[in-house]
């Protein structure tokens, strides 16, 4: 018992650390947050207009107030940028009219304003998640629950393409087979590819076919929170018990452990517990196990005994059907089932030219039509190719420059040795430092990305850390310092312009 009292002392001592890392907007029931956040919106819904708030705010924006700093929590950077970009001056108005202050406004993802909820949702929990009237946090006691709304996301309606077919493959014979072939199944691929649309969609998939599962969904820095949370709180057991005596354990956005030893070495024995008991482990990275930084040779191990499946970006006929299927969703919310009959839906040839032109990920599809679509419903008009060409010719040259943010991040992550987890993480070693700031540096010179993009793009950084990253290249560079840093192969030593100038050859082969 004492052994076991120092060992989670010095978890404490770690976890602490990686707590005062994370910051995270934990409300769960409402789209306000902290005193004056409501007053903020009823401001501004009183300075824009009610038909203008109900289309950019009511469903799409999270506010939350705290220490003089107003967050607004959007569901993708393209809304983000849009916002900001014209109703930046209106927010500051409300927020000054409600607080009689000047708070700081940031624009965070969030990812709860693209599915229903934030936080851990289980089957033995979905009764107790908040109602629309209830702004409590949801509960993980055991309790009798419809377990088929647990989660927005199904199987049904994801969009199956060549880039995805294999991980849509394994997610299905996860679902239908009673013992799955595939433990842990882990599934990884860029921003906006479809990960948390597989994830959901098996915990939705299984929870319909097999009733009695017992199946967890959280992300990654969920279970480091509550992780955390249980060692202050003493409540480790109840906390080992909730994670390890479930059937399906569904971790989003893995990658979250690298540089966490203590949480990570918690997790261990968690996947350890479960698969050891037959049980189902489904896990969610951004990128591939053996390539996300600091993540412990066990775990990685682990993560590779199974089946790992990526990707990628889809293609253009799958694009068009995602656009399809978003657009019909979009253009009856905007317009009303009525209207859309009388010329809202959206003409092929529109869907035609936003999936040829934006051919990145699925967001920034979303993205594009939800500008298109609300343009619409602003402008009481029909949707057009030659609307769609006006409205989005900033939207598409922004998001599909010539220079691609991946191609920047995984050239520069290959000559500093690093992943592009580590440039996305919280990481401020020399090495990935270094990094990052020659990603956010080339981004700001060879794409039309503003310092906030980049920032939102690069592990969501405010603007200010873009600024700061490309004022010390530039010295770097006027300079022309030796640049240090330590690779695999030792310490290396290189001219700061021969650094630029290696990493632009590499970007344009």
């Amino acid at each position: 018992m004492k052994r076991e009292y120092v060992a989670d002392k010095s978890l404490i001592i770690s976890a602490d650390r990686e707590m005062s890392m994370q910051g995270t907007i934990t409300d769960e029931g409402s789209r306000t947050a902290g005193p004056g956040a409501e007053a903020i919106a009823e401001a501004l819904m009183g300075r824009i207009g009610p038909q203008k708030y109900k289309i950019w705010f009511q469903s799409c924006a999270r506010f939350t107030l705290a220490d003089g700093c107003l967050k607004i929590g959007v569901p993708n950077p393209f809304m983000a940028n849009w916002l900001e970009s014209h109703f930046l001056r209106d927010i500051k108005a409300a927020a000054q009219a409600a607080t009689g202050g000047h708070p700081q406004i940031s624009f965070v993802i969030d990812s709860e304003l693209s599915e229903p909820r934030r936080g851990p949702v289980s089957a033995t929990s979905a009764a107790a998640q908040p109602s629309p009237h209830n702004h409590g946090a949801p509960s993980l006691a055991s309790a009798p629950s419809d377990r088929s709304k647990g989660l927005k996301l199904s199987l049904e309606t994801f969009v199956v393409g060549p880039t995805n077919e294999l991980a849509y493959s394994a997610a299905r014979a996860v679902v239908r087979e009673q013992q799955s072939p595939f433990n842990p199944l882990f599934i990884h691929g860029g921003y906006g590819v479809g990960k948390t649309h597989l994830l959901q969609g098996i915990c939705n998939g299984v929870s319909e076919v097999r009733p009695q599962t017992n199946w967890l969904y959280l992300s990654a820095e969920e279970f480091a929170n509550q992780f955390v949370m249980a060692l202050k709180t003493k409540k480790l057991e109840a906390f080992r018990a909730r994670m390890r005596k479930t059937d399906l354990l569904a971790i989003d956005d893995v990658h979250f452990l690298a540089s966490k030893p203590s949480t990570q070495e918690e997790f261990l024995h968690t996947f350890n517990t479960i698969n050891l008991a037959g049980k189902q482990v489904i896990l969610v990275s951004d990128a591939h196990p053996k390539m996300i930084g600091q993540l412990s040779e066990k775990l990685v191990n682990r993560f590779v005994s199974g089946m790992v499946v990526k990707i990628d970006p889809p293609d253009f006929p799958t694009r068009c059907a995602i656009c399809r299927q978003f657009a019909e969703r979009m253009v009856n919310t905007a317009f009303g089932d009525g209207r859309a009959a009388q010329g809202g839906q959206m003409a092929e040839s529109v869907i035609r030219f936003v999936a040829e032109r934006v051919r990145t990920n699925v967001r920034e599809l979303e993205g594009a039509l939800l500008k298109l679509v609300a343009y619409a419903a602003l402008q009481n008009g029909k949707i057009t190719l030659a609307m769609a060409q006006s409205v989005l010719a900033e939207h598409i040259e922004r998001c599909d420059p010539i220079v691609h943010v991946c191609d920047i991040e995984s050239t520069v992550a290959a000559y500093f040795g690093t992943t592009l987890a580590s440039l996305h993480s919280a990481k401020k070693d020399r090495t990935v430092s270094l990094a990052r700031h020659f990603s956010m540096y080339l981004t700001r010179k060879h794409t039309k990305m503003s310092s906030s993009e980049v920032g939102r793009a690069m592990g969501n950084k405010n603007h200010a850390t873009v600024l700061v990253a490309c004022k010390k290249i530039e010295a770097l560079l006027e300079r022309n310092e030796d640049v240090h840093w330590q690779s695999s192969h030792g310490h290396k030593v290189v001219k700061a312009q021969t650094v630029l100038m290696d990493l632009e050859d590499g970007i344009a082969r």
